[in-house]
Parts: structure tokens; sequence; C-alpha cells
């Protein structure tokens, strides 16, 4: 298979350019001649079925899956979060924030981005000890240690209780503003695609089929009557909703 996956920055404007990707496992194609482009800066979110290619995409465009056709251009610096926390058990959580970084490990270095994400206090602590919640801020530190400008989350919430995932939320939204990095991040979560995203892109069957720009006040109500517009019309387009009706399927 060939392609052009290159890392040299595109211009000041843009962060991510994809044109006529293509990708194949075996004789299934997952991804169709797919384009996107993503702007310096700008919180993208993907949703679609399961198998519909969201976390695929977002492979290549980290670097891990280069057998594909098609041109990809994207930032020298970025950075991967899954939704496994994905720590080294026997490194203490400052040593997993710098992990895999050049020369010696930084403590102050680690110290500074666990202060980003409220995890100061557990510097010296040891994986196993963190709750989930903790484990993914540790998770997000590692990421932002490499000054990012794209950002690339798949499913970063996804194992989380309800009351931890809002809390991750409020503070995914404030790193963005803090760090102003592009941010892709796959979602089934429609509601959370809603508060965090510039846009939302919908996928089926390995296509772009439908984005919509979220052009909602920050930080976003979920009661607003604009926000539960634009949920239910997410919602209908993914087939959870009939277009008739106002409740889910």
């Amino acid at each position: 298979m060939s392609a052009t996956i290159s890392t040299a920055t595109i211009s000041t404007a843009t962060a991510v350019s994809v044109s006529g990707l293509t990708k194949r496992f075996g004789e299934t194609t997952v991804l169709h001649e797919l384009d996107l482009t993503i702007a310096a800066g700008e919180f993208v979110v993907l949703l679609g079925r399961s198998g519909c290619g969201k976390s695929t995409l977002l492979r290549i465009l980290a670097g891990i899956d280069r057998e594909v056709t098609g041109d990809v251009e994207v930032p020298r610096r970025r950075s991967v979060g899954f939704q496994s926390p994905r720590l080294m058990p026997w490194k203490k959580v400052w040593r997993n924030v710098v992990l895999g970084l050049p020369g010696r490990p930084d403590r102050k270095l680690a110290d500074r981005y666990l202060a980003e994400v409220g995890l100061s206090d557990h510097a010296n602590s040891w994986p196993k000890t963190l709750s989930g919640g903790q484990a993914q801020r540790v998770s997000l530190a590692r990421a932002l240690v490499r000054e990012p400008d794209l950002l690339l989350l798949d499913e970063p919430f996804g194992a989380l209780d309800a009351l931890t995932r809002v809390t991750a939320q409020g503070l995914v939204a404030d790193l963005w503003a803090d760090h102003g990095c592009a941010v892709l991040m796959v979602t089934h979560d429609v509601e959370e695609a809603l508060l965090l995203a510039d846009r939302i892109l919908v996928m089926d069957e390995g296509k772009i089929d439908h984005q919509i720009r979220v052009d909602l006040p920050r930080p976003r109500d979920i009661g607003a009557a604009e926000f539960v517009e634009v949920r239910r019309d997410i919602l209908a387009r993914l087939g959870a909703l009939d277009h008739t009706t106002t409740s889910p399927r």
C-alpha cells in the first residue's frame, strides 16, 4: 500500500490535512477515500457507530498505523491518550509522566504538569494506588508534557463512572483552553461531544457522513433549548432517535 504521511507543519492555521485516505484490513475497506482538515487550536469530536472507522483514523493520525493509501499531514508534535491510561506499574507517577522524553527524567517538568491536572500530591505514588479518574489524569499529563500541537484522545473517559467522567470532561476543556492545541477526540457520547467540541464529525462506513459546527457559548448548559435541539439532531443522524419523536430508541 502506498501512502504519503508527512509530519511537517502545513501552515500556522492548519493542524491536520487528510486527502483520499483509504485503509483496508484484508478484503475489508475500513476508510474510504476520507478527507479531513482540522484547524490549529480546533476541538473536533468523532462520533459514529462501533466499527465505522473512528479509532482507525485516530491511530493513523497518531502514526501507529501507516499501512494506508492517501495523503496525511500532521504536526511533528502530537500526543495520544487512550481509554486505558497505560501507566507503567513499576514506575512512580511522576516518572510515568515524563516516560519516553529524551534525556534524564525531569522531576520538575513532571511536577508542573501533574499540578495542571490536580495531582501534585500523587507524584510519588504508585499507579496501583490511583483511582480510575486519577490514572486518566496522569495519562493526560503525560500527553501534555510533550507540548503537542495535536492531541488525539480515543474514548478517554469511557471507563470512568458518571461523576468522575463529568469532572474529567471539565478538566480536558480547561486544559485545551490553556494549551491551545488542536484536539481530535473519539467518543460514543453525544452529550460529551456537544459539551467539548467546536465541530462534530459523524462517521458512517468509513466516511465522514455529516459535520456539525457547535456554535454554543462556553461553558455549555445541557438543559438549554439549543443544546437539546442539536443533541436530538445528532442522535437522529446516528440512528438512535426517530426524526418524528423526541425520545431515544
